[in-house]
């Protein structure tokens, strides 16, 4: 995930990770609503005056709306993907899809190399029971139970003895900060906590995936930028694989490790959050990326240059994992002129105030030094 923290620059580089088969994989899915909705797909494939129609004109012509359209991505095991965009993009129809909560139209879709799209009744409820829970805006918590039923829902749905899913309830309370909470009702609880029992119910039935539906925005800014600390830290303590959806693009540069910006059904750029900061795939990106501090998104790797003769002499370190406002502070409190870029003993490239500011400003591509 994208975070502001500092890593050794000495430390040794991470092994390659081990590739291995995408938990969802999506591939030219399509969510049609309207009169002989299966139609829509082909015809588009089919019709290049149809391909190019927008959201309104494609209504306008067929009667039908495109919600999703054509959308493909892989989301790998372990990371937060983030698919964010405006109201209207598509965005939470693309989420329930990939549980079948929303039917799609065309495309495939497979979780683990199991096709989703055919699976019958019994291996849906299993799905969304156990393999991947969604955490919602509206929390949905039954009133009349206390914190610890409303976490132990789940558990109960699936069968298990009261005993066994209250401890384990208990266990995921503790989790996530809701400890002398167990008896109250939801009632007694601020918004925040109360989004605390919706993670932890979630996280209770122990799923491969969380799926989570814009479920801060109806929090205050503070409460939410709270719970964003708290996603952080699940992950990084357990590394389970999140698909998160939200119209924040800051929220969407904090939490994910690949973001896919929708507009009118479509992915219009997928990439890190420094692809789509540094990189903007076109214009509505870049409008949408425009008023982002590039110096806490943009990290070192990407300003640096190629070492010169004496450059491995002096100059703070830092990592190529650092973003540019961390090499900034570097510099300002040591008073030098430049950094060097180190991982594992090994000088990479070097930073300074002129590669900083020029990446900063936005003035000039990255150069051709990677990490």
């Amino acid at each position: 995930m994208s975070t502001s923290t500092v890593v050794n620059p000495d430390s040794e580089p991470s092994e390659p990770p081990t590739p291995s088969e995408p938990v969802f994989s999506v591939k030219n899915l399509w969510k049609v609503f309207g009169p002989k909705a299966e139609r829509i797909p082909a015809g588009v494939a089919a019709d290049k005056e149809l391909a190019g129609l927008s959201v309104a004109e494609l209504r306008e012509r067929t009667g039908c709306t495109a919600a999703v359209r054509d959308v493909s991505f892989d989301v790998r095991k372990g990371e937060v993907f983030v698919v964010m965009g405006l109201s209207g993009s598509g965005k939470s129809t693309l989420v329930r899809c990939l549980t079948r909560l929303i039917e799609p139209t065309s495309g495939t879709l497979a979780i683990d190399g199991e096709d989703v799209l055919a699976m019958d009744k019994s291996r849906l409820r299993e799905l969304r029971r156990h393999r991947a829970a969604m955490v919602f805006q509206h929390f949905g918590l039954l009133p009349h139970r206390s914190v610890l039923d409303n976490v132990a829902y789940g558990l109960e749905v699936q069968g298990m003895g009261r005993a066994e899913r209250r401890a384990k309830a208990a266990e995921v309370v503790a989790k996530v900060g809701l400890d002398g909470l167990e008896d109250r009702r939801p009632g007694q609880l601020s918004g925040g906590q109360q989004q605390r029992v919706g993670l932890a119910r979630a996280l209770a039935v122990d799923p491969e995936v969380l799926l989570f539906d814009e479920p801060f925005s109806a929090l205050d800014p503070l409460i939410r930028r709270d719970m964003q600390e708290e996603v952080i830290r699940l992950h990084r303590e357990e590394g389970r694989t999140m698909v998160f959806i939200t119209h924040d693009l800051s929220e969407a540069l904090r939490l994910g490790d690949r973001i896919a910006l929708m507009r009118d059904g479509e992915i219009v750029q997928l990439g890190t959050p420094e692809e789509i900061v540094g990189s903007p795939a076109n214009e509505y990106v870049r409008d949408f990326v425009r008023d982002v501090p590039r110096e806490q998104v943009l990290t070192v790797a990407s300003a640096m240059r190629a070492p010169e003769a004496g450059d491995a002499e002096s100059g703070p370190a830092v990592a190529p994992d650092a973003v540019v406002s961390e090499a900034i502070e570097a510099l300002v409190r040591t008073g030098e002129p430049k950094a060097r870029v180190m991982r594992g003993g090994k000088l990479l490239g070097i930073v300074d105030r002129a590669c900083l500011l020029n990446v900063v400003a936005g003035t000039a591509p990255a150069p051709a030094v990677t990490a």
